[in-house]
């Protein structure tokens, strides 16, 4: 396979993947490649319905080997939501900062601070030909936002085992153990073998 899409137009997303694709000898393209297009509606109960939607619809738009994902964190104190509505969640707040202190305040008052991201990649290769990769991390949710790296969730989502939030790390370290690296790098292991 020597081209492959992502499907994606978040910037974020697109550099972390794009690193992880380098030297790897796939031309990997993402939506910025193209014209701006109208994409599909997430109308998905799970990660991997979500991933497939896009995935199937880049596939059948451009024509090329196509993956896409969907991620969130799942929190314990919330019911393991926002989950799927993880992007959305945030449309319910004045601001990221209230999100953050809602959050917060929700694991403070449940006395649980478990949480844990997820991603769920769907590789399309023709229309009825769909791989699925999956990447999970766990961790707490920190007593305040840290550090101003990464986006959505990744000042208060503290992996287990680590001192840091995502937010605190570099880019480069958050590609050595995040739930999308992990999913990154067994498509990566597919798509090379």
């Amino acid at each position: 396979m020597k081209n492959l899409l992502f499907f994606s137009s978040n910037k974020n997303k697109v550099s972390e993947v794009k690193k992880l694709f380098k030297g790897s000898g796939i031309k990997l393209y993402s939506l910025d490649d193209f014209e701006k297009i109208k994409e599909p509606k997430e109308t998905g109960a799970t990660f991997v319905e979500n991933a497939k939607i896009k995935s199937l619809f880049g596939y059948k738009f451009f024509k090329i080997p196509c993956f896409a994902n969907d991620s969130g964190i799942c929190i314990n104190a919330l019911h393991d939501k926002p989950g799927v509505k993880s992007k959305r969640f945030f449309s319910k707040f004045l601001s990221k900062k209230n999100t953050f202190n809602y959050i917060i305040n929700k694991t403070k008052e449940s006395k649980n601070k478990a949480a844990y991201f997820k991603t769920s990649i769907c590789l399309t290769l023709n229309e009825g030909e769909h791989i699925i990769f999956e990447g999970k991390i766990n961790g707490t949710i920190s007593n305040f936002p840290l550090g101003k790296n990464g986006f959505g969730y990744d000042p208060i989502f503290i992996p287990n085992g680590q001192n840091k939030t995502y937010g605190q790390m570099t880019q480069t370290q958050k590609n050595t153990l995040s739930h999308r690296s992990l999913a990154i790098n067994k498509l990566l292991g597919f798509v090379i073998s």
